[in-house]
Order: structure tokens, then sequence, then C-alpha cells
């Protein structure tokens, strides 16, 4: 067994109730400890610390960053989560499950500078650094004891003390052999929290655990595995490869080896995705707005489909322009919250086109961008425009109907428009 010090780092053989070179009660015990050095970092209530930290007078109120006109929670604090507020959950009932919490509309530009100062921290430690979101990313230290003179639970223990003190804000770190058991760890002890998971363990911790705690295993894949008896991870644990194979394709192969503790991804900043975008160049110069938009949909369903194929969404919307003489313009917009949909990168560019396309101006191409990007989730709902869920439910509807039967399965009126005018380079 050993220990680790999360005041002064000191690592040292055995368990104690206090650490012997500071006498803090803040020791995390295992037996793997010195040994393992993939490690997932997550910072707690990201924006809602940062707000906190701004302004002290929040430090013991409950805070929630969102609002504005997706009138929906960005994030909480944990005083505000113990009301049952949590992300993506509307305003109104967010208000009514806590009415005294202070609303804040969210700054990303302030929030994207921690995140720098954050991946700068990491990127001293090792290049091994992927960031999967503006709040959480994966490190290998593997390797580094030698250069930094302490093995990877050190620097972690000494990386959060810093943020802490620096920043003013905290974060939870998972430590592990894998990407997925770091993140599995992560989950474990926060806020504030350090935990450790060893391959071998697997069985034991995440056993018991309900299987939609793996990450890929939705609503509707839970309840189709449970309607066949898995229920657990423990359940996937005692199931055959072949037969989850056979059952469920490649899911049930990320199924198995998720629920055995097996990840073979690596850390990798090579494959941590900046944006994704679409973009075209017309056969001839365009100066009509409704051909524009018809052009600007084309590029929102191709841009939306590479996000889903890569499980991501973005923050911040980009529509470029290049004239005629090759001058390229720019304009982007920040979303409350981030979207992967084509509907909704259509109506937040729409806006953009218009304010550009006078009929004095011909353009030569059309792109639409995503950055800001964050691992996908819900769909949020939109108090402002109801619609939005509906629109969203359908696309998602076209999406599996392409998926099953071919891209000419569903097409929307704007496309059908675009087959009509048949622009060869379009």
């Amino acid at each position: 067994m050993h220990s680790l010090c999360r005041t002064c780092s000191h690592i040292f053989a055995g368990q104690a109730d206090a650490c012997p070179q500071c006498s803090s009660a803040r020791l995390i015990s295992h037996p793997r400890l010195p040994h393992l050095s993939v490690a997932h970092i997550d910072c707690d209530a990201f924006y809602a610390a940062i707000e906190k930290r701004d302004n002290p007078e929040l430090r013991n109120k409950p805070v929630i960053v969102g609002g504005g006109t997706r009138g929906v929670v960005s994030t909480c604090c944990y005083i505000a989560r113990l009301d049952g507020v949590h992300s993506a959950m509307p305003m109104f009932k967010a208000l009514k499950a806590c009415p005294n919490a202070v609303v804040l509309r969210p700054d990303f530009q302030k929030y994207s500078a921690v995140s720098r100062n954050i991946r700068a921290r990491l990127e001293a430690l090792t290049p091994l650094v992927q960031m999967v979101s503006i709040d959480e990313g994966y490190v290998d230290l593997s390797g580094t004891a030698r250069l930094h003179a302490h093995p990877p639970a050190a620097l972690l223990a000494t990386l959060a003390r810093e943020i802490e003190e620096d920043l003013g804000i905290t974060i939870s770190i998972g430590l592990s052999a894998n990407r997925f058991l770091a993140k599995m760890a992560s989950e474990m002890d926060k806020p504030r929290g350090f935990a450790v998971i060893a391959p071998e363990e697997v069985g034991d911790i995440l056993g018991p655990m309900p299987i939609s705690t793996i990450h890929g295993v939705g609503p509707t894949f839970s309840k189709r595995l449970a309607g066949d008896g898995y229920r657990l991870i423990s359940d996937v644990r005692r199931a055959d490869r072949k037969t989850l194979l056979l059952r469920y394709g490649e899911s049930g192969q990320h199924l198995w080896e998720r629920a055995h503790g097996i990840d073979h991804r690596t850390v990798s900043p090579k494959h941590e995705r900046k944006s994704v975008s679409a973009e075209r160049t017309f056969s001839e110069d365009i100066s009509d707005r409704a051909i524009l938009e018809d052009r600007l949909w084309s590029v929102c369903e191709e841009t939306a489909t590479r996000a889903k194929k890569h499980g991501i969404a973005g923050y911040v919307v980009t529509l470029k322009l290049k004239r005629k003489d090759f001058r390229t313009l720019t304009r982007s917009v920040t979303l409350s919250d981030p979207t992967q949909l084509a509907q909704t990168l259509f109506r937040t560019a729409r806006p953009l086109l218009e304010r550009e396309t006078t009929g004095r101006t011909a353009y030569r191409l059309i792109g639409i961008g995503l950055s800001d990007l964050c691992p996908s989730g819900e769909d949020h709902a939109d108090l402002v425009d109801p619609g939005v869920a509906k629109r969203a439910a359908a696309e998602r509807a076209a999406d599996k109907a392409r998926h099953r039967f071919g891209l000419a399965a569903v097409q929307t009126g704007r496309g059908v428009r675009l087959e009509k005018r048949n622009s060869p380079r379009d």
C-alpha cells in the first residue's frame, strides 16, 4: 500500500491517519498509486466557480449560470445542485427548485482564458494533453517521473493545489491506466476530489454501477439493454463478448470492453479536434440572398453531419463568406449551449448572412464552422422558441432514416431546390 498527501504531495509506503511530513489528514491510499499515469482532469462547476471567485459575495449562495434566450441552465454550483438543479434544466424549473438562486449570464471569454491557463499548466508536465471540452481533459504522465523527480500522482496533487491557489477554482482528478477508467474515477470523488481505479478493480468498483454510467450508453440503449437483462455493468461482465457483438454490433463490442475496463484510445493532442466545418465554392458568383440561404443550409447540414459523426457539439458558430475579389469575411456568434444540429446552425447563421447580403456584393464561397467544442449531450430546450424541440426531434429522426435507407430518403425543401438548380460545382 502507498499513500499520497494531497496537501504537500508527499508519497510514502503504508497507510496513516496523517502525513508524516506535514501532518495533514488529506490522504489517499492505493497499492498502485506510484505506478498509474493516465489522468482525467475535471473542473468543478467551472462557470459557477469562476463567477464565485470573481465575486466573493456569491461564495455561500446558490449560483446558476445560464438563462438568456435559451432559457436553460448551463451549469450551477454545488449549493444549487443540493436543491436538484442541474445542467440543461429549463430555467423556470431551476428557479422553482431553488428560488433564492443568483442567475448569471455566461461569460465565455472569461471562462476560455481560465481554460487556456489550465491547459498551459498541464502541458508544462507533459506534451500528452488532450482537452475534450473547455473544462476537462486527459493527460498521460508516463515517463515523466524522472523528468520531474516525482511520480504522476504527486504531480497531479501539486497541480490541483496550484490551480486552487492561483486560479481560485478546484478540480477533481481521476487516475488510472487508461482514459475510460480515469474518467470513471474522477466522477467518483467530486468536488475537489482525487480517486484511483486500477484495472484489476473494475469488477468490484464498476460492477455495481448502472450500465448507463458508461459513456455512449444513452436512455434508449439503456432501455434496450435492460429489456435483455443487462442493467448493471456486472451483468455485461458476465456476458459473452460474441453474444454482445452479435446482438448489438459495434456497440456490443464497445460495451464489453468498457465493462472490463478496456480502452485502447491514447491521450493525443493530434486527436483533439479544434473545429468542424464545411464550405462550398460556387460555379458563378452569387449575390441573391435567397440562393445564398439555400447554399447556407447545405453547408449547415454537412457541418452538422460531421459533428454528429464525431460525437461533438460546439458553442461558437462562424459564417464564412468569400467575395469575388477573394477577400474573406467571417462573422461569429457564441451560443448559450452547445449544438450539433443543422437547424440551430442555420437559424444562428442566417441573420449574419442577411446583414452581409444587400444585393450589391457577390460571393464566390460560403462556409459554416463550429468551434469551442465539447462532447455532445442531450438537445436543450428553448423556452423562447418552443418549436426547437420538435425541429430537433425531426432532424434526429431524419438522420436515422438516412442512415438506414440512404441519403435520399429524407430531403428538405431547400435541398430539393438545390438539386433543381443543378449547379455542377456546388
